[in-house]
């Protein structure tokens, strides 16, 4: 059986054309989602930073910094706590100027003298009243390596 044959066109179809689409769109696109990460990122990043200042940088901005919740960072020195009263007095310091703190509340078993610490609050004359401590500790951690490492160190935490 033959197959029939078409006829011969008398002119061939030319090529299909392809659409030409505009890159405007997506780069429109991609700037915009850029834009809006880097809006949420770094527009709210001022927002959520606190820095503290150290008694010697709070004296030289005195005047900008006084009746303002501030956080003040130093060294805890001459420390007196009363634990029926959770009243706790002790003074920051960075080897250049000095401040006395005050604080109403639980104290970290970290709080200690000569320790790091950063207070939040604000100045009542030349006395810091602090609603919040937090307490640096040691970045160290050992693992007690046998078993009488262990119980020496259970012992000294009792």
């Amino acid at each position: 059986m033959t197959v029939p044959s078409s006829p011969p066109s008398s002119s061939p179809l030319p090529p299909a054309r392809r659409r030409k689409r505009s890159p405007l769109p997506v780069v429109l696109g991609v700037v915009a989602l850029v834009g809006l990460t880097g809006f949420i990122a770094f527009g709210n990043l001022g927002k959520s930073l606190e820095y503290f200042v150290t008694p010697s940088e709070y004296l030289q901005q005195r005047t900008e910094l006084e009746g303002r919740p501030i956080r003040i960072g130093g060294l805890v020195k001459a420390v007196q706590y009363n634990p029926q009263t959770l009243d706790l007095r002790f003074t920051v310091s960075d080897g250049g100027a000095s401040f006395p703190v005050t604080y109403n509340g639980a104290v970290s078993d970290l709080f200690k003298e000569n320790q790091g610490v950063v207070v939040r609050g604000e100045f009542t004359g030349d006395t810091f009243h602090a609603r919040e401590l937090v307490v640096k500790h040691s970045e160290e951690y050992n693992v007690p390596k046998t078993q009488a490492e262990l119980k020496d160190l259970l012992q000294r935490t009792e």
